[in-house]
């Protein structure tokens, strides 16, 4: 599955997604990774400009997952609409360790949650009669 971090410096999940000067994007499975792009970004000027998500949320649209330290409520529901799962950070992390973290999960038993977004690669719409 297609992973996407959102990063300032490339090695450290460090950044808003709003504001996130890349988005660090791997192929990740439970055995092995590799790094795919760095989608960059300008600099924003101005605060609440929600224009700039749109081209984030094209770079992120083919993965399941995307990491970032923090996302407005817009933001995430734009995300979630795109059907990526945000996990927002408490602190920054190495890219390196949260995909070694994320591989552990997918050895084991993945959550609900995991599981829904393993599958996004198989299928790419998703009908909530399926969930009644």
């Amino acid at each position: 599955m297609k992973v996407a971090f959102a990063t300032q410096d490339l090695a450290r999940v460090d950044a808003h997604f709003g504001w996130a000067r890349n988005i660090a994007i791997y192929e990740i499975t439970a055995d092995d990774y590799r790094f795919i792009e760095a989608v960059q970004f300008a600099e924003e000027k101005e605060d609440g400009n929600e224009d700039k998500l749109v081209a984030k949320i094209d770079a992120i649209r083919d993965c399941a997952i995307m990491y970032c330290t923090a996302i407005g409520g817009s933001g995430a529901a734009r995300v979630v609409a795109a059907q990526v799962h945000p996990l927002k950070l408490a602190q920054p992390e190495l890219i390196t360790d949260l995909i070694t973290k994320l591989q552990g999960v997918l050895r084991g038993v993945p959550p609900p949650w995991l599981r829904k977004a393993l599958m996004k690669g198989e299928e790419r719409t998703f009908d909530f009669a399926d969930e009644a």
